[in-house]
């Protein structure tokens, strides 16, 4: 049976589709989700075709993902219509955040470290996914999708609940001076310096923080605290596993009534 990951403040709303995917051995390529990654995309249709009936919905769902380039570019969704679900010529172009208020339509995020970040507010029946490596961190991608949530669709902050889902961790994730300039502070709450030089960068901590700054409520961002490299038997790990090719995906949408 397929495993998926939900976060709790998530799963207490009706009118609410969410989840994160897990490797299955079973199936082909570990389960993973990502078209643009090589292998073969009968089988990673297949995966696809998996999870559609994992959601289990009564009604017809549209995907939407993204081609996703590590940019601060936001797309709101306005159709209901596949687009990068069944192949990648109508994916969503150089953008790695996505908005729709649209029953039905399910926004995804692929990733295999970076940060996944689903949004939704409660009030106006909105939602956003995020994808936050550590260049749209530093261009600030989580607040920007927020602001355009509260531009677009009149969102207030505090009616926003955020889930953090599986990234690799501040234990896991060293980088250089070149990327860690970008986000030492007087404390360097979040990007600490080794005895070496070089830093552990806590990327899911940096986009709540990012969140609590724009007005989301720090009691409701609700962080998986699940570092993808110290769990690479069940999340796929660009580090651990020395470049997969694997991505497993966060998704959330709104359930018509």
């Amino acid at each position: 049976m397929l495993s998926v990951y939900r976060f709790s403040n998530l799963k207490n709303h009706d009118f609410l589709i969410h989840l994160v995917t897990k490797k299955d051995l079973s199936k082909p390529y570990n389960f993973s989700l990502a078209l643009h990654t090589g292998e073969d995309k009968k089988s990673i249709f297949q995966n696809r075709k998996i999870l559609e009936k994992k959601l289990n919905s009564k009604n017809i769902l549209r995907f939407i993902v993204a081609n996703q380039t590590h940019s601060n570019h936001i797309k709101i969704i306005k159709d209901y219509k596949n687009r990068g679900w069944d192949s990648t010529i109508n994916s969503i172009e150089n953008c790695d955040a996505l908005i729709t208020n649209i029953p039905n339509v399910i926004l995804t995020i692929l990733t295999a470290d970076c940060v996944p970040i689903l949004l939704y507010d409660t009030n106006k029946q909105v939602v956003a996914a995020i994808h936050a490596g550590w260049k749209g961190t530093k261009s600030q991608i989580s607040s920007k999708t927020v602001q355009l949530m509260i531009d677009r669709f009149n969102s207030n902050p505090v009616d926003i609940e955020a889930a953090i889902a599986p990234a690799i961790g501040e234990c896991c994730y060293e980088v250089e001076e070149d990327v860690a300039k970008y986000f030492l502070t007087p404390k360097s709450e979040y990007c600490k310096r080794k005895k070496d030089g070089k830093f552990m960068l806590n990327l899911p901590k940096i986009n709540k923080q990012q969140l609590i700054d724009i007005g989301l409520k720090e009691e409701n961002i609700e962080m998986s605290n699940i570092c993808t490299s110290c769990n690479s038997k069940d999340y796929f790990s660009y580090r651990q596993e020395k470049g997969c090719s694997g991505r497993f995906m966060s998704m959330i949408g709104i359930k018509e009534d």
